[in-house]
């Protein structure tokens, strides 16, 4: 492994993360597999990318897209072959890239052998590799209220499961599918231990790790607060970073890399982890991870605890919470850098402006990720602006998530049109739908019927068209790439933000040495007026053709400035 005192290779590193299933399809089969991604890597390293992060393709019921993994060692036939994994693996070792695979082991598939062999008795040897739980006392097996105790699932309802078979209850904190793994048992650990190491074995760069941060729960799986108005219990008290975490990743940090040489990438997703334990988490010194994904900034356009109740978000509040996080890891630890994934909206429709402002409010924000410290992330299509799904009906949407939003919510009594624009706005398949590549049928992804339905832009929002335009959102990410790979201001440099309480102007520093450089970002459709401490300084890249007035900024213009030779008031 590296020194942990010096620089990090991924610190000027930026990944490009790969949905496989809307990726790209080479046999006609509406899925995207792993010979399409094959297809396309002189594409993606053509943007300039060191990672791929590849989202599950292990065998898998797919119930949840392949974040419910039935076989670690296999690879899906949706996806293609193990000839075809391997295929793919050179292809991009060959183009100077790495790759990471995600890591799903908080949980694991109800089809996964050992589940199955834990359900079959109360005393058997897989038995303890999952939660099992007697009901509450006072209550029958299986009646309501009788869960072991009161959790919420993250995609809604109990996080219990009963088993009329051994008359236990099984701990799910997804779907009733994704039973969670219980890491307290020696032999889980070892378990993952030995797939992490074959799978590097194989060849392969480093883990996105799932949810990672779930692994450890409080042993007494006590009860949580209930909110005001709420059915369940928010047990994230007792499951998110819980009291053996950091000894599990120290632990699997020794059996995997300790004793391995080369650059390897371990990224840990950790919902509702907080400055102080990604310190933790990410101090080189300790052991553990390289760097998290936090949900901190991603959260603040909806209420506390209800993704679907979206509120419009406050700039101030961005501002607010990337500051927080560049400071608290500015001495020590790391972050990934991103606004979208499989997991969120589409960043230009979310944040930006998909219709007047597309290409200047897909770059703006593309210049404000990738200029804080940190690993950015691009997710499949963001480099070429792409906007959410525009789904209109119940039966274009496919996220188990989503549909049991839509079925509770028309249970408590919501009307379908107010259920349907909640999914408009938040629901992952907004970034679901195939990339697009060309506008030909199906926006180029498949020669057969998409898995889920193309958006309805891809005759003016594709691949082929973003790169012979003069304004291309693609040769623009190319840039910033180029500029985190030149300059270690980008990549190492200081963090000031400057006016925090302006509603409009998203501006910062960053220096190393004597050199700094100025960020403007105008967030917003209307021309602005800088204050007059901004606006001086060498034109490094921006977002618009021509420099335009230094004084001001205009709809959603973005500016880099070397000001190493200037005053700054």
């Amino acid at each position: 492994m590296s020194d942990p005192d010096r620089p990090a290779w991924w610190t000027n590193a930026v990944v490009y993360q790969v949905y496989p299933r809307s990726f790209a399809d080479s046999t006609g089969t509406g899925t995207g597999d792993l010979a399409g991604i094959t297809a396309k890597l002189d594409y993606i390293a053509e943007l300039g990318v060191d990672v791929i992060w590849l989202s599950p393709v292990h065998q898998s019921p797919q119930f949840d897209n392949g974040y419910d993994i039935s076989d670690y060692r296999r690879i899906d036939s949706l996806f293609g072959s193990d000839e075809d994994f391997d295929e793919l693996l050179e292809g991009i070792h060959a183009r100077g890239m790495k790759l990471i695979m995600d890591l799903v082991v908080n949980h694991t598939s109800s089809e996964h052998e050992a589940f199955r062999k834990s359900s079959r008795s109360r005393d058997n040897e897989e038995r303890n590799t999952y939660w099992w739980r007697d009901p509450r006392p006072g209550f029958d097996p299986g009646e309501p209220g009788a869960e072991p105790n009161n959790w919420g699932s993250h995609f809604g309802g109990s996080a219990w499961t009963y088993d009329p078979g051994t008359k236990q209850y099984y701990l799910h904190l997804f779907t009733p599918q994704q039973p969670d793994l219980n890491w307290e048992n020696p032999r889980v650990r070892e378990g993952v231990h030995a797939v992490m190491n074959w799978w590097i074995d194989r060849g392969v760069d480093g883990f996105r790790m799932d949810v990672i941060n779930f692994i450890s729960k409080d042993p007494a799986l006590p009860d949580g607060v209930v909110e005001p108005g709420g059915v369940w219990g928010d047990g994230a008290p007792y499951f998110t970073s819980g009291p053996r975490i950091h000894e599990f990743l120290q632990e699997m940090r020794r059996a995997v890399f300790t004793n391995r040489t080369g650059d390897y990438l371990t990224v840990g997703e950790t919902p509702g982890a907080t400055v102080d334990e990604a310190l933790l988490f990410t101090d080189p010194h300790r052991g553990e991870l390289d760097m998290v994904f936090q949900f901190e900034h991603v959260s603040l356009d909806q209420s506390p605890g209800n993704k679907w109740d979206y509120r419009q978000l406050d700039l101030r509040d961005l501002k607010t919470s990337w500051n927080r996080w560049q400071r608290g890891l500015a001495a020590t630890g790391w972050n990934s850098l991103y606004l979208g994934n499989h997991d969120q909206p589409r960043q230009v429709s979310r944040f930006g402006d998909d219709a007047t402002f597309r290409y200047e409010s897909a770059t703006l924000l593309a210049t404000l990720l990738h200029l804080h410290r940190g690993t950015p992330y691009i997710y499949q299509g963001e480099e070429l602006g792409m906007t959410s799904a525009g789904f209109t009906s119940i039966d274009q949407y496919r996220d188990v998530e989503s549909l049991n939003f839509y079925a509770d919510a028309l249970s408590r009594g919501s009307s379908p049109e107010a259920a349907l624009t909640a999914l408009a706005a938040m629901s992952r398949d907004n970034a679901r739908t195939p990339m697009q590549w060309s506008s030909e049928a199906n926006a180029g992804f498949t020669s057969g019927t998409p898995w889920i339905p193309v958006n309805e832009n891809f005759r003016n929002i594709n691949a082929e068209a973003d790169l012979a335009s003069e304004r291309s959102v693609y040769r623009y990410y190319q840039k910033l790439i180029r500029l985190r790979h030149e300059s270690a201001v980008v990549s190492l440099g200081d963090f000031h933000l400057l006016d925090p309480e302006h509603p409009t102007l998203y501006a910062f520093r960053r220096g190393r040495g004597d050199q700094q450089f100025l960020v403007e970002c105008n967030v917003s459709g209307e021309a602005m007026e800088l204050p007059s401490n901004l606006g001086s300084g060498e034109l490094i890249l921006g977002n618009y053709a021509d420099p335009g007035d230094p004084h001001w900024l205009r709809p959603w213009e973005a500016r880099i400035l070397d000001i190493s030779t200037y005053e700054f008031g």
